[in-house]
């Protein structure tokens, strides 16, 4: 069972004397949590429950929180959020004075005080403070999901939001939120304001999710493979104007490519799309999408092989001329999209 679904099935009742949420998927991680503070029913105006931001709280106060006894009740519960200093992240927000102190209460810990860490992140391992609390504790870690557990969880969470997808909607939905638990969980807020219980096509796909990056570069990469250089160059001025920096643009549209490459040159050799799939998760050694490949076929059907080798280079030469600053970023990526158009 995985964490999120594990957090679900919690109570006040049955909630651990020590629990730690953590783990480095972020948008896992902000579900995780949000789940954890309504199985609790955690509410501020509660006297019962106290809340203590670790970045922004002295520590003297929320020690002095965890040794008090519960004022209405038998048991009280004691919430540290962003507690970084438990994790490999270099924030740090409490002295080591401060952290020995709180691994003293963890080793007596106030019978009657139920204490909950918000820690984002990968744990420290190393430290004996982190060694205390996976001893003591109860963990629940977002950490990155396996493609297969990710689908399952999903197809799950769409069937209680009361959507209907077929296949081919469901993977489009798994590319455009390119596989990310948090971009898949906003993407299907997205979907079912647009269009309630209704079923999904895929051209609610595009209308509902807004663009993402990706999504962004590869109109980009079309526009200059038809020769739309104005409408490129609009984009990104646009992408820019965003805060998109001309090297990252061109590491997309340089992946792009590459795929291309890799689907042609397989394709050449005889292969069927199943066994393309098959050839390039062993290389890459990871599962990769056959709806992924399928797209990419199909974009580089009109495209030689040389052409696409000329465009990696030019990219590729843009990238180290302004690595090395040899003219401006926006000049040298507007001439590498006229060079492609051009080739």
């Amino acid at each position: 069972m995985l964490a999120i679904e594990e957090i679900e099935q919690l109570t006040p009742a049955n909630l651990s004397p020590l629990t730690v949420l953590t783990g480095d998927d972020v948008g896992q991680f902000e579900l995780m949590k949000s789940r954890f503070l309504e199985q609790i029913a955690f509410d501020p105006a509660d006297l019962n429950y106290t809340y203590f931001d670790v970045k922004e709280t002295a520590y003297q106060e929320l020690e002095l929180d965890l040794v008090s006894l519960p004022f209405f009740a038998d048991e009280k519960i004691v919430i540290l959020d962003h507690f970084s200093d438990l994790t490999t992240s270099k924030k740090r927000f409490l002295t080591d004075e401060e952290l020995q102190s709180f691994e003293s209460y963890l080793k007596a810990p106030l019978e009657t005080t139920k204490l909950v860490i918000f820690a984002e992140g990968k744990l420290d391992s190393k430290r004996r403070l982190v060694k205390l609390l996976k001893r003591d504790g109860q963990i629940f870690e977002a950490a990155v999901l396996k493609e297969q557990d990710l689908r399952s969880y999903f197809t799950r969470y769409i069937k209680e939001q009361g959507l209907n997808l077929s296949v081919p909607v469901f993977e489009q939905l798994l590319l455009k939120s390119g596989f990310q638990f948090g971009e898949l969980t906003k993407n299907i807020a997205f979907l079912k304001d647009y269009k309630g219980n209704a079923s999904i096509e895929l051209a609610d796909i595009d209308q509902a999710i807004p663009k993402t990056l990706q999504d962004n570069i590869f109109d980009l990469t079309q526009f200059v493979l038809k020769g739309q250089i104005d409408a490129a160059r609009v984009l990104v001025r646009d992408l820019t104007l965003q805060g998109e920096d001309e090297v990252k643009l061109l590491a997309i549209m340089l992946g792009q490519f590459r795929t291309y490459a890799q689907v042609r040159l397989l394709a050449d050799s005889g292969r069927t799309e199943q066994q393309i799939v098959s050839d390039l998760s062993d290389f890459l050694g990871r599962k990769v999408n056959p709806y992924q490949i399928k797209f990419a076929l199909r974009d580089s059907r009109n495209l030689c092989l040389d052409q696409i080798k000329t465009a990696m280079m030019i990219l590729i030469e843009t990238d180290f001329q302004i690595k090395s600053g040899v003219y401006d970023k926006d000049y040298l990526l507007d001439m590498a999209l006229l060079k492609i158009a051009s080739k």
